[in-house]
């Protein structure tokens, strides 16, 4: 727990132990043994893909998505704001959010804030991609809660992670540095406390299990007695064993007076079930679907015979057509790091994404192929959703998408090749297969109800076609 201090001392998250890294893989004695363990190790969590998503989003993205509110009283006016002013926030939240560099409330914002910040205070579920500022909206209710002349936990945060509730901490730090009598604590592993020691911070961020223990273990934070409760990436939590019921056995020792927020990234049926053992009465903000568009995107496939061969016709579409960046998706690590490796020797700048690298790792590869620092980026499934760099022009299936019943994941197709064709631009993907995976174009064609043109992988002149 952080130190009392004193009054006028800013937010700050006190010293913790870093997060401890993903064991290594095991390696199996055979070569096929190898793969099906990269498969299941290539499956990345919720989480990871959830606290990627936050480290890439250094500043507010632009949702093409449609918000719509649903509430209990349709009658009543809704209220959506387009600057902050309008908010009537204390002064030093409105300095807190021009240092962070935020001149207008997204669309999440402009919709989540006047409902979060309403007297009497409503309860609320939204949804909300990341990168939207839905993590700032809920910070800023959170801060506007605080009665900063009580020394004592007032509104709680909780997340499905350490890291995440590092990052969601980071965010009441950089949001509240101006309000110098609010301090933060973190409710997570590796920060000890002892028992019998009193909390005297206003806000709490941690994990199911570790807010437990100090409520009930502890007795360090007082349930009753919280204005405000958060629970962020409600989606991770019902599909993480274990957490939706400490979430929930925590949400029922709150007082009924309690505000409570829940924000999760979609709302499938299972979600909306396990909102509504949390939430009693709430408005429900959500977003249309934006589909992924096949319009702008050229398919191609090709049959190879071996990876030898795929690699030949990697290398004659470089030699065909202009490229501005690629991607390149294979189906395990070892594959990746083996084309790599190949590309490398012929002169290109190649970077790799698997589930082998930490969060960070990644999120620095993801930004360094932005920065046009590598102009093609190989990747396993991990990196299929989420990444949009304007330069993609094409995107290459080294081999397509299948789970482990060797099936193809249609919807894992469609996100990958949905990295070109993005902002409106046109883009080309191919997709290498075997003689004998022929039937997965035809799954694919039938699926989508398109034509997929065959390209002979070692002609050339009809590559050269496809820039006319």
């Amino acid at each position: 727990m952080a130190g009392e201090g004193a009054r006028a001392e800013p937010l700050r998250r006190p010293g913790l132990p870093p997060p401890r890294r993903a064991a290594a893989s095991r390696r199996g004695p055979g070569e096929e043994e190898e793969e099906e363990e990269e498969e299941k190790e290539e499956r990345v969590s919720l989480a990871e893909v959830s606290l990627l998503n936050k480290l890439l989003h250094t500043s507010l993205v632009e949702s093409s998505h449609e918000v719509e509110v649903l509430q209990q009283d349709p009658r009543s006016p809704l209220f959506s704001v387009k600057t902050f002013e309008e908010l009537s926030l204390k002064k030093e939240l409105l300095q807190g959010i021009y240092a962070m560099g935020f001149n207008r409330p997204s669309k999440i914002q402009g919709t989540a804030l006047p409902i979060m910040l309403a007297y009497p205070p409503q309860n609320l579920i939204a949804q909300s991609q990341s990168g939207t500022g839905k993590t700032a909206a809920f910070v800023l209710a959170m801060l506007s809660r605080v009665n900063a002349a009580e020394k004592h936990p007032q509104c709680l945060c909780l997340a499905p992670t350490y890291e995440l509730a590092l990052q969601i901490g980071q965010v009441i730090e950089k949001l509240g540095q101006y309000c110098t009598d609010t301090r933060v604590t973190y409710a997570v592993r590796g920060n000890r406390v002892r028992q019998g020691s009193v909390c005297r911070e206003q806000l709490v961020v941690g994990t199911p299990g570790t807010v437990l223990d100090w409520c009930f273990k502890l007795r360090l934070l007082d349930l009753r007695r919280l204005r405000l409760f958060v629970l962020d990436e409600a989606d991770i939590m019902i599909d993480t064993q274990g957490l939706s019921s400490q979430s929930i056995r925590i949400q029922r020792a709150l007082p009924k007076s309690c505000q409570m927020l829940l924000f999760s990234a979609t709302f499938r049926a299972r979600v909306r079930a396990f909102a509504q053992q949390m939430v009693c009465s709430p408005i429900l903000i959500t977003l249309r679907e934006e589909e992924l568009s096949l319009a702008n995107i050229r398919q191609y496939f090709m049959v190879c015979q071996g990876r030898q061969h795929k690699y030949r016709a990697l290398c004659n579409i470089y030699g065909s057509i202009t490229i501005g960046q690629a991607m390149i998706f294979c189906q395990t690590r070892r594959s990746t790091e083996w084309l790599a490796a190949e590309m490398c020797h012929d002169g290109h700048q190649v970077g790799i994404l698997t589930a082998d690298l930490t969060v960070a790792q990644r999120a620095n590869t993801i930004q360094r192929f932005r920065e046009g620092k590598e102009k093609v980026l190989i990747a396993t499934n991990i990196c299929a959703r989420g990444i949009d760099v304007q330069q993609v022009t094409v995107v290459v299936n080294f081999s397509l998408p299948m789970d482990g019943k060797k099936e193809l994941e249609l919807e894992t197709y469609l996100h990958r090749i949905g990295r070109t064709g993005r902002f409106g631009k046109r883009g080309i993907a191919f997709s290498m297969v075997e003689s004998h995976s022929l039937w997965v174009i035809e799954v694919i064609e039938k699926h989508f109800r398109i034509k997929i043109k065959q390209l002979d992988p070692d002609n050339m002149e009809e590559l050269e076609e496809l820039e006319n």
